[in-house]
């Protein structure tokens, strides 16, 4: 995976984050979601390179080879915010000022809190997969909390780590076939790690919680993104069955929005990357998608 790629571990205030970064010109962060690393974007990532980007992706605070603070009762150090902040630093260390952002699944969050809360910073940012948090809340049915239990069981406290922790494998499901064999191994060795499982964990407590506060009076003072958003989803995930159309939420939350769907199941960079890598490149090149 990732030929021609650098590691390095960087630390941050708070953080210790593993990151893989590689290419030439301008650079784009890629932003993996629950329960993946930055492994996740091995198939996208090299497209991306060839395009003519720097890429760099990290793994999130906590996921992966990325260790964060110990856990509070606010849990605040695992919010969007927080993670945001490792990412700015991450990239300053790399040389990067300016940047763009994807982020899917939980990585889809921490992007909007990057372009909320760092807009001299973001230059554009891709949505992939996901929705602000708040909005998720404030449309609970019946559908959503069948399909998307696990956000309110994660939350609770401590069962959740009893629970997955005595058979990880068996709770994080994967196909080395369609993961890649490199990908999947990393995700189960991270997976298997009960540190781990505590911070992915944390991260969804923060969700329902700090994240959610945080979205809300964003929401409330009309904070919106300035810069250009391109907004994916999975035609075969539920995003579009459970809210409609995904870009008309966004245009509640930016001011330039444009996007469409992706013919794939949720994990799109694992599941359909020339597809993936072509939108994203010709979004950050500036070009019309």
């Amino acid at each position: 995976m990732f030929e021609g790629f650098e590691v390095r571990q960087v630390r941050t205030d708070e953080a210790s984050v593993f990151v893989r970064h590689g290419g030439e010109g301008p650079p784009v962060v890629l932003l993996h979601g629950h329960p993946r690393t930055s492994a996740t974007w091995h198939r996208v990532a090299p497209l991306l390179v060839r395009r003519g980007f720097t890429v760099v992706c990290p793994d999130l605070r906590g996921y992966g080879r990325s260790r964060g603070p110990a856990p509070t009762a606010d849990h605040a150090g695992y919010s969007k915010r927080a993670v945001a902040g490792d990412v700015v630093e991450v990239m300053r260390t790399l040389g990067h000022d300016r940047f763009a952002v994807a982020g899917h699944d939980r990585g889809g969050p921490v992007a909007l809190r990057l372009a909320l809360d760092h807009p001299e910073v973001i230059t554009r940012v891709a949505l992939l997969d996901c929705l602000p948090i708040c909005e998720h809340l404030s449309r609970i049915t019946a559908e959503f909390a069948t399909q998307w239990w696990h956000w309110f069981f994660f939350a609770q406290p401590d069962v959740p780590e009893r629970v997955i922790n005595a058979d990880p494998d068996s709770w994080y499901r994967g196909d080395p076939q369609s993961l890649g064999r490199e990908n999947h191994d990393e995700f189960r060795q991270a997976t298997r790690n009960p540190e781990v499982v505590r911070a992915m964990l944390e991260d969804y407590r923060a969700g329902l919680t700090v994240d959610r506060r945080h979205e809300e009076a964003d929401r409330a003072a009309g904070n919106r993104i300035r810069c250009p958003a391109l907004v994916l989803w999975s035609l075969r995930d539920d995003l579009e069955d459970l809210y409609g159309d995904p870009l008309q939420i966004w245009r509640q939350w930016a001011v330039d929005v444009r996007g469409h769907g992706i013919d794939s199941g949720h994990h799109v960079a694992e599941q359909a990357p020339e597809a993936l890598a072509a939108d994203l490149g010709d979004f950050f090149a500036g070009q019309q998608v």
